[in-house]
């Protein structure tokens, strides 16, 4: 008996048309245009969760070295000292207290000048 792929075939059509809905014109009606930037959505969404991430950690950095340029130092000695005095904070954290908490932040800033002798 010959094997047909039919319900197989509209299976995966529908799964692309469905997860195509939104695009414009053809690209959210037609298989091969709907099929073709769903593959190209698919790389971008990809590509933007890790460039989000650095991005993150760029806003981050820059609120940081904000602060500590403030306080008389550059971020780069900031961190070195940091580092030195063997001080386990992230950089999420050290950018939250500099935004919400400066008192702490200073302390943290206080514990690297220490260290690195200034």
């Amino acid at each position: 008996m010959r094997v047909t792929t039919s319900k197989t075939t509209r299976a995966r059509h529908k799964k692309v048309l469905n997860r195509a809905k939104g695009f414009k014109g053809a690209r959210s009606v037609r298989f091969n245009a709907a099929n073709e930037t769903l593959l190209h959505a698919l790389r971008y969404e990809f590509i933007h969760r890790r460039r989000r991430r650095r991005d993150i950690k760029r806003l981050w950095i820059t609120r940081i070295s904000a602060f500590v340029r403030s306080e008389g130092i550059t971020y780069s000695r900031f961190m070195e000292g940091l580092k030195k005095a063997n001080a386990a904070i992230d950089r999420k954290v050290l950018a939250w207290l500099a935004m919400h908490d400066a008192p702490a932040m200073s302390a943290y800033v206080a514990l690297s000048k220490k260290a690195l002798g200034l």
